[in-house]
């Protein structure tokens, strides 16, 4: 795998609103945006690893956390896993905010 380190604009960190998710496109992946209290913000794969699951801009944000707005599972915004006793792991991206821009690097 060759690393690039490219920096892709995504979103404006004043458009982001705290504790509730914010959808974005790259590519061909919906991504989810979380500025959470302390100003952090993560992005996520946007969909519950749930096989039925919902869209994670629909959960409920707690502290570093996300909930399936369909099935409850806590997912953890900062490693995409899901918290016992439910499994299962979703995409996580590197964000890099600068000003006012929000940047995923992949």
């Amino acid at each position: 795998m060759i690393l690039t380190n490219a920096k892709t604009l995504v979103a404006k960190y004043s458009d982001l609103p705290v504790r509730a998710g914010y959808s974005v496109k790259m590519d061909d992946c919906e991504i989810a945006l979380f500025r959470v209290t302390n100003g952090k913000v993560y992005a996520i794969e946007n969909h519950s690893p749930h096989p039925k699951g919902g869209v994670l801009t629909e959960g409920l944000v707690s502290g570093d956390y996300v909930f399936c707005p369909v099935y409850d599972w806590k997912i953890s915004l900062a490693d995409g896993k899901v918290q016992a006793p439910d499994e299962g792991q979703i995409e996580t991206y590197q964000v890099e905010v600068e000003g006012d821009n929000v940047y995923i690097i992949s």
